[in-house]
């Protein structure tokens, strides 16, 4: 790989990263201070257009919360790369006492996301200053609602995806040693489907049970039911979740319940397995109602697709990163997580890869907390790495 790297990575990056690393520490400090839920990233997404305006670098907006930036090589046309920032904060209290604490009570960057954000906006300032130096063009997405599923789909679906060559990101990573990069090929994060059952019956006397139609004693066989799919029916080789986590159902002790619903996830790490699953969910559910004299409503809402790492564009990053950190310090066997993340609808439509950077710092507590913990923090030289990470992709990717 270092023969495929372009001049200004080897003579130049150590150098630039070093002098911005203070600046995306700030970045980063001033985003956990101020973290602000999926969907209503308003003053989030003002900073950050802020940013690529100072920086130079021309945007156009995604939905309400979302940002694209474009930046043109000056050596003419060539081919199209995407890096991707997710910026939404969690509904989460921030139990850290350090002086970014947040300060929105109940909000708390606890995934990392601020991280993200300002390793990308280090990214682009790196990337504007030698815009004259390659061909092609760099997207730069800073995407919204991540956390709740919604945020990367208004970039496919609105076509901004659209002629892009390859797609990158990145996660930061608790379970990581700071230092160590992460490129698995193939399904590395689950998709995330969440479905409610509605199940009208018809109430009665408790005494007479059989004067009514109980949509709770429905909703309890389904929720028992619904556990055979993966034993049952998926491959035990194969990977699935089916769990309900909701059931309400019933008004009084005396009565019997008219109706009930239930809510759950599926789980998988393949598209197949993934509407094989769903429609299972599906047919054992309307299935039992109908046993019980019951009638049944499925409603699915599509948070996220199976994460697959493109093989190619994986051994592409593994390349890079063993420039980077070494190949002791790359991972490529990371195991799967049953986590979701919606960069997944980014590859469901181009080539690429999502890579994970290591935060953990063995000699501080503090950085050992998993994300969506409400003391999650991070070891701040992993913002260097990140940063790091998109400008030699990007750049290097353009020129091979």
């Amino acid at each position: 790989m270092k023969n495929m790297t372009i001049n200004l990575i080897e003579t130049d990056l150590t150098t630039e990263l070093k002098n911005g690393a203070a600046e995306v520490i700030a970045l980063r400090r001033y985003f956990h201070q101020h973290p602000e839920a999926s969907l209503k990233e308003f003053e989030t997404i003002k900073r950050i257009k802020a940013e690529l305006t100072k920086i130079g670098i021309p945007y156009e907006s995604v939905g309400e919360t979302g940002v694209l930036g474009t930046i043109q090589g000056g050596l003419g046309e060539g081919k199209t790369v995407l890096l991707r920032a997710d910026i939404d904060a969690l509904e989460l209290a921030d139990a850290k006492d350090v002086p970014y604490k947040s300060v929105h009570p109940g909000l708390n960057h606890a995934c990392g996301h601020d991280g993200h954000t300002a390793a990308l906006l280090g990214a682009a300032k790196l990337l504007k200053s030698h815009q004259s130096e390659f061909a092609g063009i760099i997207k730069l997405a800073f995407q919204q609602a991540e956390e709740i599923g919604a945020g990367a789909r208004q970039f496919v679906e609105g076509n901004f995806v659209q002629n892009v060559d390859q797609v990158f990101g990145l996660h930061l990573d608790s379970s990581v040693d700071v230092g160590k990069l992460v490129t698995t090929k193939g399904a590395t994060n689950a998709s995330c489907d969440i479905f409610k059952l509605t199940i009208k019956g018809e109430s009665g006397h408790a005494a007479r049970p059989d004067l009514g139609r109980d949509a709770l004693l429905t909703a309890a066989a389904i929720t028992v039911e619904l556990q055979s799919i993966v034993a049952r029916e998926v491959s035990p080789l194969d990977n699935a979740v089916v769990a309900v986590g909701v059931l309400n159902a019933g008004t009084r002790y005396n009565i019997i319940a008219n109706e009930a619903s239930l809510e759950g996830t599926v789980r998988t790490f393949s598209h197949e397995t993934r509407h094989f699953v769903l429609d299972a969910v599906k047919r054992i559910a309307t299935d039992v109602a109908k046993a019980h004299r019951t009638s049944l409503s499925f409603e699915n809402y599509n948070a996220a697709a199976p994460l697959i790492n493109h093989p190619v564009a994986t051994h592409f990053a593994e390349q890079i990163a063993n420039d980077m950190v070494g190949a002791e310090n790359v991972i490529t066997d990371n195991p799967k997580s049953l986590g979701a993340d919606d960069f997944a609808d980014f590859l469901a439509v181009s080539e690429g890869v999502y890579a994970r950077v290591g935060t953990r710092n063995p000699e501080n507590p503090d950085t050992w907390y998993g994300h969506h913990h409400e003391n999650f923090d991070i070891d701040e030289r992993s913002l260097v790495l990140a940063t790091e990470f998109h400008v030699r992709y990007a750049l290097t990717y353009l020129q091979s």
